[in-house]
């Protein structure tokens, strides 16, 4: 399970993060919302180590991860796959596959073929290019791929940072079911996301950040419900 307490991050001396709390249970989605620039990426950022954070608590099955490199991160078992179809470009669709196994927790490189036609058969786009060197592939590609190779080394924790950027919207369902499925197998699995109507009905929870901040949390059946009374403050507020 990870649990994220009291959370603290941001740029040099600008703060973005303030006191964020958080967990994500084996076996469910918990969505993260919020406006652009709320500090959703920043949060993802600090949880996996790419930026560090100035106080608070990450922790993995109750062993702390802040402060610790991405890369031992990530053999811990936390797999962040950022937005923007992060993958090698110079290496075939099927070689970036085979760089998840080097994450494996275990090292153990069996089942590698077997989770391959796993991939294959949710993107049977990445099947057909298996060749192809990941450069040439369309961005809604490279973000399956960079997707497929984050299912590869199997974390216990997979955070995903805006799986629909670069896609267009109709791919996203099936991204989102992928994601559900693997959830459903006992990986924890975080997502931030714009879209929310969409994603809404393949979570469990859901987490809305404003300025920094957590603003509530909810099952994410009573989202579109809490939104709606959110705004109605906001508009009595003023």
């Amino acid at each position: 399970m990870l649990e994220v307490r009291n959370l603290y991050a941001g740029y040099g001396s600008v703060p973005v993060i303030e006191g964020v709390s958080l967990e994500a249970k084996p076996g469910e989605i918990l969505l993260i919302g919020g406006e652009n620039g709320a500090g959703k990426s920043t949060l993802m950022g600090a949880i996996a180590g790419f930026n560090k954070p100035t106080g608070g608590e990450v922790l993995l099955e109750g062993r702390p991860l802040q402060g610790l490199a991405p890369e031992v991160i990530a053999k811990s078992g936390l797999r962040l796959v950022l937005d923007g179809h992060r993958v090698f470009p110079e290496l075939s669709v099927y070689d970036n596959l085979r760089m998840g196994v080097a994450a494996r927790r275990s090292g153990d490189r069996a089942g590698f073929a077997l989770s391959v036609e796993e991939i294959y058969a949710v993107f049977p786009i990445l099947k057909e290019k298996h060749r192809q060197y990941a450069r040439d592939l369309s961005g809604g590609q490279q973000q399956m791929l960079a997707l497929g190779q984050a299912f590869i080394a199997q974390p216990k924790v997979l955070l995903c940072d805006e799986p629909s950027m670069g896609l267009a919207q109709a791919l996203l369902p099936t991204i989102l079911a992928f994601l559900r499925k693997w959830a459903e197998s006992g990986t924890a699995v975080v997502v931030v996301e714009q879209h929310l109507s969409v994603t809404v009905p393949y979570a469990d929870r859901a987490l809305i950040v404003e300025r920094g901040q957590v603003k509530f949390t909810c099952p994410a059946s009573e989202l579109e419900a809490r939104l709606a009374a959110s705004a109605r403050e906001s508009a009595v507020a003023k």
